[in-house]
């Protein structure tokens, strides 16, 4: 008995040293990440092209709403010897007037209008005036030329004609006498009135900064593209483009592009670019039917970590009886390299280190690390201790796993956007219709915080205004 421990002590003893050489702690130094600092890189601008037509039917609704009952009073004689009220009978009606080589509005306006007119003079302290009250009541024609400043659609108006319903009359001794032979030359009286409330009421209701502006706040709020990958596109508005507005038919054509930054972010809702008092009109002669995006989609180095993992995951490395296990991935950025940290199991337990440099594969759509290496103090380590593991053929099959794709991202994103270029309202009366092409990788660029790639896209976008608010 005495003589079977010393045996039993060897096998021991060869059963740890079997051990010890089939599984290696391996300590090396962590390559430490830069510093953090606050997200910043490069993004190309996107151009987007926002036509815009609204109906003369929505101009005409608003301008009835803006002029109703009594529109114009003047209850003062004494300044220039007139007192003035008109009233609109019935609404009005805005049309195209359709004349060759113009684009003018025609605006037909029912109306009632109660006129004194004082003739006279002030001589010596007394007063030798004698007041005529007429009372009118036709049908006025004015032509609008049309212009756009400053977001608001102008006109210069002019009356072309004024169509009686009733014989002008005028009161003498409590009767309406028919004054028809004297009152056109009168009309000049109250044109200028007339044609000023016309400017200003069409003004008013055609302010389009209030519609736009809250169209592009709404377009602007981050929306979620995924769900899955926490992704969320963001637009921020830089300066506002228009054309001069033009009448085709019973439509306002105004063409506007927008100049932004967009991006994708991982993670929670980012918060929303948009600020109203930046955003400033300039007027352009022509702008392009086709869209550019520009979309810097965002990385960062946790999200990327997790899904290398799952590329690595049941895959073992080595050859014969020495082999590892990849448990974990981690990586990040230093001196404009990844690190790519990987917690490994097996023959060697502990954390290697690889650095390289991302690239993306424009026909698999993956993202890969190029001239990717063993860091130096992780080299010299294995060189030490398990020179096998620091041969090429396995950093070839490292290598490979080392890489994700991104297409289910991409195509995912662009259903995502399409959906919000199918009748897509963000406001009510105010729909968004488009098409876009494929997605084009650009290039990859490296901060301390993520990983930014820049895609392109090129479409079409449509915005109409059906009634305006």
């Amino acid at each position: 008995m005495p003589k079977l421990i010393p045996v039993v002590l060897v096998f021991a003893f060869l059963i740890l040293l079997t051990s010890c050489a089939n599984s290696q702690k391996i300590t090396t130094l962590k390559p430490e990440p830069d510093d953090a600092v606050p997200l910043v890189y490069e993004n190309t601008p996107s151009f987007i092209n926002l036509p815009i037509s609204i109906k003369l039917k929505d101009i005409e609704k608003k301008t009835n709403t803006l002029l109703s009952g009594l529109i114009y009073e003047d209850n003062t004689i004494e300044d220039d010897n007139i007192e003035m009220k008109i009233w609109k009978l019935a609404p009005i009606t805005i049309e195209n007037n359709h004349g060759i080589g113009e684009e003018k509005i025609k605006t037909i306006l029912p109306l009632k209008a109660v006129i004194k007119y004082r003739i006279g003079t002030k001589k010596l302290g007394v007063e030798l005036y004698n007041t005529k009250e007429f009372n009118l009541n036709g049908m006025v024609t004015l032509l609008s030329d049309v212009n756009l400043t400053n977001w608001k659609l102008n006109t210069t108006t002019e009356l072309k004609s004024l169509d009686w319903v009733e014989s002008p009359t005028m009161t003498v001794f409590n009767k309406n006498i028919p004054i028809t032979y004297l009152i056109n030359p009168a009309v000049k009286i109250f044109r200028s009135k007339i044609e000023k409330k016309i400017d200003e009421s069409i003004s008013k209701s055609m302010d389009f900064k209030p519609n736009v502006i809250a169209a592009l706040e709404k377009i602007c709020t981050p929306f979620q593209l995924s769900e899955t990958y926490e992704s969320w596109l963001r637009i921020a508005p830089i300066e506002i483009y228009s054309t001069n507005i033009k009448l085709k038919n019973d439509t306002f054509l105004l063409d506007m592009g927008m100049k932004c930054n967009m991006e994708t972010l991982i993670g929670k809702k980012p918060d929303t670019k948009f600020n109203a008092n930046t955003i400033i009109l300039k007027p352009v002669s022509k702008i392009p039917e086709q869209i550019t995006a520009n979309i810097a989609a965002v990385s960062t180095y946790q999200e990327a970590s997790k899904i290398m993992t799952k590329n690595f995951y049941g895959q073992e490395f080595g050859s014969k009886t020495k082999k590892i296990k990849v448990q974990n991935v981690a990586i990040w950025h230093k001196d404009s390299k990844m690190i790519i940290a990987l917690d490994v199991i097996g023959s060697i337990n502990g954390t290697i280190y690889l650095a390289g440099f991302p690239q993306y594969n424009e026909e698999t759509k993956e993202v890969f690390f190029d001239k990717l290496d063993y860091a130096l103090d992780t080299k010299n380590k294995l060189m030490l201790t398990a020179n096998w593991l620091a041969k090429g053929f396995v950093l070839r099959k490292i290598q490979q796993s080392c890489r994700y794709s991104i297409k289910p991202n991409l195509e995912e994103g662009k259903q995502s956007i399409l959906a919000y270029l199918k009748n897509y309202s963000p406001m009510p009366g105010v729909f968004i219709n488009g098409k876009m092409e494929d997605i084009q990788f650009q290039k990859i660029q490296l901060t301390n915080q993520a990983m930014i790639a820049f895609i392109k896209i090129n479409g079409t976008v449509n915005v109409s205004v059906d009634g305006l608010k």
